[in-house]
C-alpha cells in the first residue's frame, strides 16, 4: 500500500488474467487496471513486443496535457519561471481591459482580419 498525505491508497502490485482477442484482434483491459492507471477511452498506449511478451504502457507526455483525476492538466519537462507565468497574466489582464474600454477588437476578430 502506498500513503499519500497520511490516506491509504492501495495500489495493484501485479494482476495475473486471460484476455481474449475478438474477430478484429482487440483485447479488453479489466476495468481495475484501467482505473488504477487512470486510462480512458481515446488514451493511447505504446505496445511493446518481444518473444514471448507483450507489454503496453500508457502514452504520457507529447503534447503536455493529460487527464489527472479527471481533470485536463498540463505539465512540461520544466517548470515555468514565476516571471513567464506573471507576464502572460499581465498580458492577458491588459488585453481584457483594452477591450472592455472599447480600445481592442475580441481576439477572434483580430485573427480574422489578419487572414
Amino acid at each position: 500500500m502506498a500513503f499519500k498525505h497520511g490516506k491509504c491508497h492501495c495500489i495493484m502490485a501485479f494482476m495475473t488474467t486471460t484476455l481474449t482477442l475478438d474477430k478484429a484482434g482487440r483485447v479488453v483491459l479489466p476495468k481495475p487496471i484501467r482505473d488504477e492507471m487512470q486510462l480512458r477511452a481515446g488514451d493511447s498506449l505504446e505496445l511493446e513486443s518481444s518473444e514471448d511478451r507483450i507489454v503496453l504502457r500508457p502514452r504520457r507526455g507529447g503534447t503536455g496535457l493529460h487527464k489527472k483525476l479527471g481533470i485536463w492538466v498540463f505539465s512540461t519537462e520544466e517548470p515555468i519561471s514565476a516571471e513567464a507565468t506573471d507576464k502572460v497574466l499581465r498580458d492577458i489582464r491588459n488585453e481584457r481591459e483594452l477591450r472592455f474600454l472599447g480600445n481592442l477588437a475580441p481576439r477572434a476578430a483580430r485573427r480574422k482580419k489578419r487572414r
